[in-house]
C-alpha cells in the first residue's frame, strides 16, 4: 500500500478553494475569468497559504463557476462562500480572512437582479 507523501492518513482538506480557470474565445457573449488574470490571482493565493502556516488547506484551479459576468470567481469549501476577486489587493485581504476564520464580506460575491 503506497504512502501519502505528504503524510496524510485519511482523504480531503479542511479548505479547499476553487478559482475560475475557465477562458472563452474572443468571440463569445460573455466574459471569462482567465482573462481576469484569474490564474495570476490564484498562484498570488496558492503562495500566500504556502508560505503561511495553514495546514489542510488547498487552493487550486476550477473549470468554469458560471458566474463570470460578476468578476473572478472562487468558491471556499466547505461552508460554500463565493467570492470574486478583482486584483492582488482582494486576495490578500481573502487569505488574511481565511487565516482569521473569517469571511472577506467586501469581496462576497453579489448578483444584482
Amino acid at each position: 500500500m503506497p504512502t501519502d507523501p505528504k503524510g496524510r492518513i485519511e482523504p480531503g482538506y479542511d479548505t479547499h478553494i476553487f478559482v475560475c480557470g475557465h477562458e472563452r474565445n474572443e468571440s463569445a457573449s460573455r466574459p471569462s475569468c482567465a482573462k481576469r488574470n484569474s490564474l495570476d490571482l490564484m498562484r498570488q493565493l496558492k503562495l500566500l497559504v504556502k508560505a503561511s502556516d495553514m495546514k489542510n488547506i488547498r487552493v487550486q484551479k476550477s473549470g468554469c463557476l458560471d458566474f463570470c459576468e460578476f468578476g473572478t470567481t472562487c468558491v471556499v469549501y466547505p461552508e460554500g462562500t463565493w467570492y470574486s476577486l478583482e486584483d492582488s489587493e482582494a486576495v490578500e485581504e481573502l487569505f488574511r480572512c481565511l487565516k482569521e476564520g473569517k469571511i472577506s464580506k467586501k469581496h462576497l460575491l453579489e448578483i444584482n437582479s
